[in-house]
């Protein structure tokens, strides 16, 4: 230890680990769960593995972009760095107070994600951070410095530095690590580097100032000129490759004041405002959408009921059946993408596994269908939420430039669940009613995490962020922009009055303004873990983000919203009113047994506020097909219409029904009878009827050669209408069967990464990892006898010695230091307290496992007894 580091000062990244309190490294495991995945077996190999490549890169793309700025400032200081060097670093020569008060936050974060380590008088970044964002010339650092005056002179002959020494104004030294430091304290020093540029030629100042912000880099002639040829002479720009120049750290740090960074940003962006509205305009536009939701989903899965299109061989929609879709729907393409979607995951559509693969409703779809629509609204925006398939990618290509398709591989995005709470949750910041610019919550994403390179608006990030804010819209998580009411709830939104944290006392202005506690992601109070459900389903889409409401937080979260939504969605009717034009009109939602039988007796003409009904002989029909008489109609429109049925629509149905089944359709190949000869013979006339291949068998049968269903297709389309029948001649009721996949699950989100562990396997995980580290950093007493080994294996004693060991121990007792060999052959070092030993077992409280367990001796490699001060 040197005589200026402090005795408690810690020497590594493990010992600063070490001296960490459980919470403190519960911090660091929840920040960074991918160091928890396996458990470590000690504090040491926890410190080995938070300084991987992969571990740290993944650590820094979670950092704000202020935090970031700090770690790439340390990252071109001195190691290691005095606090107040890396603060003249942030804050430069003027000490900004806004950087000056937000640094130690920064400091705080970096620490507690073990990033950097050490008291404030010795900062150190851990080395793999520090190799990836110093600069080098393949890898520029976003401060634009370059290398420092040592790193930059490592190859240069010590002629040519002592040369530069003297142009300088400095003295010569008698070697070139001297030579070197001297410059580099000259140009570090404000006063005499003030006075060495102050004898610079203009034009040799404005090749500086190009160079200051970077890139450092330059190209040089092999003959310079004058004003590159004073800078070159005295060090300002030096030499790194054939006609390559670069300004040195130093310099160009004296000439931004001190400042690391062009513009260090300690405060985020504000969410500006676009429009302020009444909260109950935002909520019955929100509900509008809601309903309108609803409408198109059932929509889509009628469309499907029989059966929807095939899956292609790669998986996924056609873009040919995803047009036919739209169409039906009448919505673009991209809106009928996001739709199908969102369907299958709610669990709504999938697969149904047949050799002829075909997308169909799910069963689920049927008990989705008779729920409420708010609970049925809030199944929807929770599978939204949580959801990690990407629509607004559909269309594009992959890296092997396929085209993605709906509902087919390759849209996954494990950041979009993230993205989507963490919009949502600025939007909950804002007061109720506004609705916020785009392009602020563009640039505080960006803030809170930046890219690590030129941040570029066609990221995936900024695109996942643009696509949440429109389709929050279509799915009436917002209304006219801003976040409802009732999506307020949903999220849990700390301060909302129905919200499960209402009674918390934070704000939720708090939650949005703050990067990190109580304004990260998992504020929102989003559901979690695979088992997590709504209170009124079991089947429920899991959500994997990690979230601060317990489960039943969560389900008081879910029953808010629908008692929310309720009230504003309106109420279904039971009536139409029936027009002289063989039209109706249903003024609003109707119940669903009166839609189901409309929707079969006549045809959607259009929709909107109202939708409107057209009755045609072929709608008729379909209703007699389904099994309904002519009175069981009449009956029915009498019943469900506000106004006289106009007697049009009666006649209609009359001369339908008349016709209905005059003519039989039977299995032969397939015959057709009629008691109307006079009808048969229209029939064989008809030069439409070659394809069907007719012949007379009797005055009143022909026979065909094209199977019933062909048969009736046929006739129907000359306009005839027949019914099929039965062997025994009976009128066959021919219904529409729905078409259902067997029972299938919502897809599986894909993680971002490790999923964050709950608290109860924190607390195991810290109790293993200080167990192992007390088992590994022990001071032992060696035994007298004890077998040779390496430092770091396993204690390794004769039988005899591990009994007598053992036994002592008892009698004392004291705890002791044992290898460990289970029965499927795993090591481990353990401290334990035996307790009894006996019938080659020993009994014994395990510091590891924190619990009293059972070892069978024969397993013990070696035991050893801790040292005095550590017994």
């Amino acid at each position: 230890m040197s005589s200026d580091e402090k005795p408690s000062a810690p020497r590594s990244l493990a010992e600063a680990l070490r001296a960490r309190d459980d919470a403190s490294l519960a911090a660091l495991l929840r920040a960074r769960p991918d160091l928890v995945t396996p458990v470590p077996t000690d504090l040491t190999q926890l410190a080995t593995r938070a300084g991987t490549r992969a571990s740290v890169v993944r650590a820094l793309e979670h950092l704000d972009r202020f935090t970031l700025q700090t770690a790439e400032a340390l990252a071109v200081a001195a190691e290691p760095a005095a606090y107040e060097e890396l603060l003249g670093l942030m804050a430069g020569d003027a000490r900004d107070a806004a950087v000056v008060a937000a640094l130690p936050g920064a400091v705080a974060v970096l620490r507690e994600q073990a990033l950097l380590w050490g008291d404030d008088d010795r900062l150190r970044l851990v080395r793999t951070a520090r190799e990836l964002l110093a600069p080098s010339p393949q890898h520029p650092s976003p401060t634009g410095l370059g290398p420092s005056v040592r790193e930059a002179t490592a190859g240069m002959s010590p002629g040519r530095i002592q040369e530069i020494v003297t142009a300088a104004g400095l003295a010569s030294t008698h070697d070139s690590v001297s030579a070197v430091t001297a410059l580099a304290s000259l140009f570090s020093d404000r006063r005499r580097m003030g006075a060495l540029l102050a004898e610079a030629p203009a034009e040799s100042l404005e090749v500086l100032e190009r160079l200051v912000w970077g890139p450092p880099y330059g190209q040089v002639t092999a003959d310079p000129a004058a004003r590159l040829r004073w800078l070159l002479d005295r060090g300002l720009l030096l030499p790194t490759a054939p006609g390559t120049v670069v300004m040195p750290r130093e310099v160009a740090l004296h000439l931004r004041g001190g400042h690391a960074h062009r513009g260090p940003e300690p405060v985020p962006p504000a969410v500006e405002a676009a429009a302020a509205r009444r909260p109950q305009v935002v909520d019955a536009a929100a509900a509008g959408q809601a309903y309108t939701a609803l409408a198109t989903v059932e929509e889509l899965l009628k469309d499907w009921d029989e059966g929807g299109p095939a899956v292609l061989r790669a998986g996924g929609l056609s873009q040919r059946d995803l047009k036919r879709t739209a169409v039906a729907l009448d919505l673009s393409e991209p809106m009928a993408a996001f739709w199908v979607e969102l369907a299958y995951a709610a669990g709504l559509i999938a697969s149904d596994g047949e050799a002829d693969e075909r997308y169909a409703a799910t069963p689920f779809f049927d008990e989705w269908v008779e729920r409420p629509p708010a609970e049925r609204w809030v199944l929807l925006a929770q599978a939204w939420l949580a959801g990690t398939r990407t629509p607004g990618l559909i269309g594009g290509r992959d890296a092997k430039e396929r085209t993605l398709s709906a509902l087919g591989p390759g849209l996954d995005r494990s950041a979009a669940p993230e993205v989507r709470r963490r919009v949502l949750t600025l939007l909950a910041g804002l007061p109720e009613g506004t609705a916020p610019t785009a392009e602020s919550v563009l640039a505080r994403l960006a803030w809170e995490r930046p890219l690590r390179g030129p941040q570029r608006d066609d990221d995936l990030r900024s695109r996942l962020a643009r696509w949440t804010l429109s389709e929050a819209e279509l799915l009436g998580i917002t209304g006219r922009g801003a976040l409802s009411s009732q999506a307020r709830a949903l999220l849990g939104a700390a301060g909302h009055p129905h919200g499960p944290g209402a009674d918390r006392g934070t704000g939720s202005a708090r939650d949005a303004g703050s990067p990190q506690g109580t304004g990260s992601p998992q504020a929102a109070g989003f559901p979690q873990g695979p088992g997590d459900k709504l209170p009124f389903h079991h089947h429920t889409v899991p959500a994997h983000a990690p979230g601060l409401l317990s489960p039943a937080e969560r389900a008081a979260a879910s029953a808010a919203a629908v008692r929310l939504l309720a009230p504003l969605l309106p109420e279904p009717l039971d009536h139409v009113l029936l027009q002289a034009d063989l039209t109706a009109v249903a003024p609003g939602p109707l119940h669903r047994p009166l839609a189901d039988v409309l929707g079969v007796l006549a045809d959607v003409e259009s929709k909107g506020g109202a939708t409107v009904y057209r009755f045609t002989p072929g709608s008729v029909r379909r209703a007699l097909d389904a099994g309904r008489s002519a009175s069981d109609l009449h009956a029915f429109l009498a019943e469900h219409s506000r106004t006289p049925v106009p007697q049009p629509l009666t006649y209609l149905i009359d001369d339908v029904a008349r016709r209905h089944g005059h003519l039989r359709v039977g299995a032969a190949s397939a015959y057709v009878r009629c008691d109307d000869d006079a009808m048969l013979n229209e029939i064989l006339a008809d030069k439409r009827a070659v394809a069907l291949r007719l012949r007379r068998l009797a005055p009143t049968v022909l026979a065909a050669q094209a199977d019933p269903a062909a048969l009736l297709d046929g006739l129907r389309a000359m306009g005839f209408a027949p019914a099929a029948e039965s062997a025994e001649g009976d009128v066959l009721i021919t219904r529409a069967d729905a078409h259902r996949s067997p029972p299938r699950t919502a897809p599986e989100p894909v993680p971002e990464g490790p999923p964050v562990p709950d608290g109860t396997l924190l607390a195991a995980a810290i109790r293993a990892i200080r167990a192992g580290d007390l088992a590994s950093t022990a001071p032992r007493k060696p035994a007298e006898d004890a077998i040779a080994q390496a430092p770091g294996a396993l204690p390794r004693t004769s039988p005899a010695d591990t009994l007598a060991t053992m036994q002592a121990a008892v009698l004392t007792g004291e705890a002791v230091w044992i290898g460990y060999v289970n029965a499927e052959g795993s090591a481990s070092q353990r401290v334990i307290a035996p307790v009894r030993v006996e019938g080659g077992f020993v009994t014994a409280y395990d510091h590891t496992a924190d619990e009293v367990r059972t070892y069978p001796l024969h397993r013990i490699t070696g035991v050893a007894e801790l040292a005095d001060d550590e017994a």
